[in-house]
């Protein structure tokens, strides 16, 4: 055991500038108002003009484009590609089937068979089209069975992350942290070397989300087909009709209710204090936040629109609200209604958005120009034959009690060629990133999924990070930064045991996991895992590990990882809700994989 009794010396102007970017990096990372993409192609082009403009030794700063082709960012976008061909044909369909089944005849069963079935897929697909499988079918049989979906969607979605853990392609983490040990001198791992802790932890897990998580989330009732708890934001169109009702705002609140929650008001494009005795105008709108049920209701109330179109006069009569949830890899994802021509192709109407209760639409845009999200959901008026037309698009998910889910005639073929891809990588026959090109080529080959929906499934946040965090962890390798960090850890962990450094390495990992982006955190923490081994003189595997476990624990925030934001938006979940479930299981995870890795490695 090493003995430091001071501070390590501070390393050289380059090395600091890469660790003030290193924090820039993880605070905007965490931050929402910004695209994660321009935030790492932004660090990335600081990184690449520091060496550039002020040379260090031998560095080269066409080095740092290594990332962009790295074997581990190949081989997730690869793993993205094949997932979205389960999704598109509808191939896990039959495992929908089944568990929809089981659901109405034993449905405290079904959870703990539902949570394991996500957990097992989520270990050889991208966990997002398992999400993207199972939401429907829980909301459909909760309200069914008139039970309120809050108690089942966040644990089957953590369900999943567990899952993730136990291959080298469960998540881009894993392959992130096994390509970059190796590049450092630490052996390949194969698919399954790290299987078993995982699998013990994971079963632990399992048993914490069927068990107890539940108890731990809160009773909301609801029905999402006809009374929504969820609150949208939406505008209402005044009318000359409505004028002949009311013409202040005290008058309108009269007959909407005193508690019409009206934010503001906007005459044109400029927003108006929504004061009691303001003189209302035909074309102003009032922006409200509320229910489906309480918009429709006060639109009516008042002789308002909540829409500017109109639907075609045959299915005028026969209108109906639907909700509908936009996941990874969809369409509408990075784009708007307007430039996906929406209304056209569906004859839907977009009434109000759904963005994890914050307040997105600015004064002079319309809705049909706000750039959506992965995990946004559109409240949206049509009619039945629409929406069940609507259902067969794998991109979309209609959250309804209807549980029939698409399936198209090339589903065996794809489900064929992803089992032939995974199956040819956990063999070893063939590498993951060209096992992974090869699966896509085929999809594409054979008409299971376009090349449109092939670039989609690749989420620019990712990708960006993803090589950003390579080129970052170069540069704090090559400037002495990491060396420095590793000499910082031992500083402050000194005295303690091997068992203990490698639990607090993990934690370290598993808070930064939750506030920033998981991949950066393991790109920084692994050569900082072998830096602790070789000074502590043990095997570095085990400190791998606990960097790759504990940057797989995202389950305390909404935001740790793109399928929570997904599950919150459709469950109608808070951040405290994750807070609630989500740290006891981080903490319990934490335990127990630690006790696993000392006790197995070490």
């Amino acid at each position: 055991m090493i003995e430091m009794s001071t501070l390590p010396a501070l390393p050289g102007p380059h090395a600091l500038l890469m660790l003030g970017l290193t924090g820039l990096a993880l605070v905007l990372f965490s931050q929402e108002k910004i695209q994660l993409e321009l935030s790492a192609l932004g660090i990335f082009v600081v990184i690449v003009l520091t060496f550039a403009l002020f040379p260090l030794n031998d560095i080269d700063p066409h080095d740092f484009f290594f990332g962009f082709a790295h074997e581990a960012l190949i081989s997730v976008c690869a793993l993205m590609i094949l997932g979205q061909g389960l999704v598109q044909t509808g191939a896990l369909e039959p495992v929908g089937r089944s568990l929809g089944y089981l659901w109405e005849r034993a449905p405290a069963l079904s959870l703990l068979l539902t949570l394991a079935v996500g957990a097992l897929l989520s270990a050889f697909v991208n966990n997002t089209p398992i999400v993207v499988l199972l939401l429907p079918i829980l909301i459909s049989v909760s309200l069914r069975s008139n039970q309120p979906p809050s108690k089942v969607l966040l644990p089957m979605g953590l369900a999943t992350l567990l899952g993730g853990m136990a291959t080298t392609i469960g998540t881009s983490t894993n392959l992130l942290v096994v390509s970059l040990a190796q590049e450092q001198g630490l052996r390949a791992l194969g698919m399954f070397d790290f299987a078993l802790p995982a699998v013990i932890a994971g079963a632990v897990g399992i048993l914490y989300l069927w068990l107890i998580a539940p108890l731990l989330l809160p009773q909301r009732e609801s029905a999402l087909s006809d009374d929504s708890p969820r609150l949208f934001e939406a505008r209402l169109h005044l009318t000359e009709e409505s004028l002949n009702s009311f013409e202040t705002l005290a008058e309108l609140r009269t007959i909407a209710g005193s508690d019409i929650g009206i934010r503001r008001v906007l005459r044109g494009t400029t927003p108006i204090v929504p004061l009691p005795d303001l003189q209302l105008q035909v074309g102003d709108q009032l922006t409200l936040v509320d229910t489906p049920t309480n918009l429709s209701q006060h639109a009516n109330a008042l002789q308002a629109e909540l829409y500017e179109e109109t639907p075609s006069e045959e299915e005028s009569g026969d209108q109906v609200l639907a909700e509908i949830a936009i996941p990874e890899g969809s369409k509408l994802v990075q784009t708007n209604l307007s430039e996906a021509h929406f209304f056209q192709q569906h004859q839907l109407l977009v009434l109000a958005l759904h963005r994890s209760g914050r307040e997105i639409w600015q004064a002079g845009i319309k809705i049909q120009n706000i750039e959506l999200r992965a995990g946004d959901v559109l409240l949206v008026q049509g009619s039945r034959r629409r929406l069940r037309e609507l259902k067969t698009e794998t991109t979309l998910l209609v959250l309804d009690s209807n549980i029939t889910l698409p399936r198209t005639d090339k589903a065996p073929l794809a489900l064929g060629i992803v089992l032939l891809a995974i199956g040819a990588a956990a063999l070893a026959i063939l590498p993951i990133a060209v096992a992974g090109l090869l699966g896509v080529c085929l999809l594409l080959i054979t008409r299971c999924l376009s090349i449109g929906a092939a670039v989609r499934a690749i989420s620019p946040a990712i990708y960006f990070v993803v090589a950003a965090s390579l080129a970052l962890g170069m540069a704090l390798q090559q400037t002495g930064a990491t060396a420095y960090l590793t000499q910082l850890f031992l500083y402050i962990t000194q005295g303690a045991s091997p068992g203990i450094t490698l639990a607090a390495l993990m934690l370290l990992l598993a808070l930064l996991t939750n506030v920033v982006s998981n991949n950066a955190a393991a790109v920084i923490g692994t050569p900082i895992a072998i830096g602790i081994a070789d000074a502590l003189s043990l095997p570095a595997e085990p400190f791998v590990l606990a960097v790759l476990f504990g940057a797989n624990l995202s389950y305390a925030t909404p935001m740790a990882y793109k399928t929570n934001l997904l599950v919150m938006s459709a469950g109608n979940y808070r951040f405290s809700d994750f807070l609630r479930v989500g740290l006891p299981l981080l903490l319990l995870m934490w335990l127990v994989l630690s006790a696993l890795l000392v006790a197995l490695y070490l």
